[in-house]
C-alpha cells in the first residue's frame, strides 16, 4: 500500500493533495456527477466516487466549497476557475492534487501498480530513445519495472499537457530521460511546444507514483 504522504512528498508546497486507499461501497455519487457514471460498472463507479471525493478534499484545502467536477472532451476533470489539478486511481489507491493556477503552471499525477506492462503495451509506450533508456535502467536497477515507470511518467505528462494546450499528446511524442538515483525525469517533446516538463517518481510497497510540474 502506498503510504499516506508519498505523493505529498513528491509535490511542492502550493499543491494540495488528498489520498484514499479504499472505497466506501455505500458512498453516493456527488450531485451533478451522476450522468458521468450512469453506465459504469460497480468497480468503476466506486473508484470514480472516491477519486472525486479526494479532489473535493484537496480543493477544500485551498478554500473551495464542494462542487461537481465535470469532465472535458478527453474526460479530463474540469476544475473551478483559477485551479489546475489532476486525478489518478489504480487498484487500492485513489488520489487528487490541485493548486492555484497563479502558483503552479501545470500539474499532472499518476499512480500505477509496480508490475511489468501487459503484453503489447510496452511497444505502444516507447518513443525514440526510450528503448535504449529502459535497457540502461534495467541494467542498473533490474528490480524495478521501468516500463511501467515510463508509462506512468507519460500519463502524468499528458495530464499536465492537455489542459494547457488542448492538444493530444501521444506516447510516441515524448521521449524521456530518467535519473534512477534522484527519482526525477524530464521529457523531450517531438511536437512544437514552449513547455518545459520535469517530473519526480517514487516506488514503494507495490505502487509507482509520478508527478509533473510544467513551466513556460
Amino acid at each position: 500500500m502506498l503510504p499516506v504522504g508519498l505523493l505529498r512528498a513528491l509535490l511542492p508546497a502550493p499543491v494540495a493533495v488528498a489520498e484514499a486507499f479504499g472505497d466506501d461501497p455505500d458512498e453516493p455519487v456527488f450531485a451533478g456527477e451522476e450522468d458521468l457514471v450512469a453506465t459504469a460498472t460497480v468497480g468503476r463507479r466506486r473508484e470514480f466516487v472516491t477519486a472525486r471525493r479526494c479532489a473535493r478534499e484537496a480543493l477544500a484545502t485551498l478554500g473551495f466549497a464542494p462542487v461537481a467536477i465535470r469532465t472535458g472532451p478527453r474526460r479530463e476533470p474540469l476544475w473551478p476557475a483559477g485551479v489546475v489539478g489532476a486525478i489518478t486511481h489504480c487498484e487500492g489507491y485513489r488520489a487528487a492534487a490541485v493548486a492555484r493556477a497563479d502558483a503552479i503552471h501545470g500539474l499532472g499525477i499518476d499512480a500505477e501498480p509496480h508490475k511489468t506492462l501487459p503484453p503489447g503495451v510496452r511497444d505502444m509506450v516507447v518513443a525514440e530513445g526510450d528503448d535504449e533508456l529502459l535497457g540502461e535502467l534495467a541494467a542498473r536497477r533490474p528490480e524495478v519495472h521501468w516500463d511501467r515507470v515510463l508509462f506512468s511518467a507519460k500519463e502524468s505528462i499528458y495530464k499536465a499537457w492537455f489542459p494547457l494546450t488542448g492538444r493530444w499528446l501521444g506516447f510516441e511524442e515524448a521521449s524521456l530521460s530518467i535519473d534512477p538515483d534522484a527519482g526525477t525525469f524530464g521529457a523531450h517533446l517531438h511536437v512544437e511546444s514552449e513547455l518545459e516538463i520535469h517530473g519526480r517518481f517514487a516506488i514503494k510497497d507495490g505502487l509507482i507514483a509520478t508527478v509533473v510540474i510544467t513551466s513556460r
